[in-house]
């Protein structure tokens, strides 16, 4: 009997990670340079739920990425970006709502990250996100040596041994750790995000070629 209940366990633990795997929402990003397909987590359900619902209304139809810098993150979400004249600033445009913040160890800022934005400390202590701004990480390459300079510094507390991984090899944004939302990553399509992210831009970081996007639930 001891034998056979062995046995069980083992056959649920691998099955319960599939689950857990099939059952994150997935979106289709269409950009006018590309397509990539994000991976929405279950554990920032605020955050994963309010943009499922901003995605099944078409809200982020025909938007444009309307901040980018390299090395850093792509930026989007901004409503004002639909109808904005060349050269016009954006990011201040929401559906008028914020969201309280659920920022998790488990996830951080690698490559392929999406997080939602947010106003300063200053104004908002309890980082609260930006009801549909979000960025994706391209980030950079970090060696060890700079990790254990964040650390040192203070911005930022320690790293595990699957972020050093991930920062010394595919890059990322270590310093943002911690202050934002990190609620999905890019499973398709970091090609495309490399090629957003290396286009010209104004003095307001807004790329001199319009980027339009729209989303789809695809799962």
């Amino acid at each position: 009997m001891r034998i056979h209940t062995i046995i069980l366990l083992f056959l649920l633990i691998p099955l319960t990670s599939y689950n857990q795997s099939i059952n994150k929402t997935k979106v289709l990003i269409e950009t006018s340079m590309g397509n990539m397909v994000i991976e929405l987590y279950n554990e920032t359900p605020l955050h994963r739920d309010n943009f499922i619902k901003l995605v099944r209304d078409h809200y982020y139809d025909n938007q444009l990425f309307h901040r980018v810098i390299k090395d850093f993150m792509i930026q989007g979400g901004d409503p004002n970006s639909k109808a904005a004249s060349k050269g016009e600033m954006l990011g201040m445009g929401g559906p008028g709502y914020t969201i309280p913040a659920e920022i998790t160890q488990k996830y951080y800022h690698k490559k392929g990250a999406i997080a939602a934005a947010r106003k300063g400390d200053a104004v908002n202590p309890k980082k609260e996100s930006a009801g549909s701004q979000f960025y994706i990480v391209q980030g950079q390459v970090f060696s060890i040596e700079q990790l254990n300079a964040f650390v040192k510094m203070k911005r930022h507390s320690t790293f595990t041994q699957e972020q050093i991984q991930d920062y010394t090899t595919i890059g990322g944004t270590p310093h943002l750790d911690n202050e934002y939302t990190v609620f999905g990553e890019i499973v398709e399509g970091l090609d495309v995000l490399e090629k957003i992210a290396n286009v010209s831009v104004d003095s307001y970081d807004r790329p001199i070629v319009d980027i339009t996007y729209k989303m789809t639930i695809i799962k």
